[in-house]
């Protein structure tokens, strides 16, 4: 388990890391190259600024992932649930998600190039639904989010 690990500016080239447990563990401002996490039940994961490319994080569960800052490239998102997780201020280019549930997601002040939400199967956003702008939802979505983009540009 990496309950509290101190990993901060770690490095993870071409790897795979299956049925990763941890509460804590910090990796801020670390860089995942070529990796694939598979089945990971990970809480409070600190990923802030952090560098993220060709990463797959495939099944599992993820409570208050913590992106802030974090640059994402090539990333995929597949089958897995993400609980309260925090995008703001990051910059996410061709990042997918595939099936996954993402409740009450923080993307403010993110900036997206790319970003595929349409396969996500639940989609619950707390702050940010104003920088979806790069994103690309499918048309229940939009339906979905209307009040919401209503509420931004002051339409009750």
């Amino acid at each position: 388990a990496l309950d509290r690990a101190e990993l901060a500016r770690a490095r993870f080239i071409d790897a795979v890391l299956t049925g990763v447990r941890g509460v804590g563990t910090d990796l801020a401002e670390a860089s995942l190259r070529d990796v694939e996490v598979v089945d990971a039940r990970l809480g409070g994961v600190q990923l802030h600024g952090a560098v993220l490319e060709r990463v797959v994080v495939r099944g599992g569960k993820i409570d208050y992932l913590n992106l802030r800052g974090a640059r994402l490239k090539d990333v995929v998102f597949e089958g897995c649930v993400l609980a309260e997780p925090d995008f703001a201020d990051a910059h996410l280019v061709r990042v997918e998600f595939r099936d996954c549930v993402l409740k009450r997601a923080d993307f403010s002040g993110a900036r997206m190039e790319s970003v595929d939400l349409r396969a996500v199967a639940e989609l619950d956003i707390a702050r940010g639904v104003d920088r979806l702008a790069g994103a690309v939802i499918s048309p229940s979505q939009l339906m979905e989010l209307a009040p919401a983009f209503a509420a931004q540009i002051g339409v009750r």
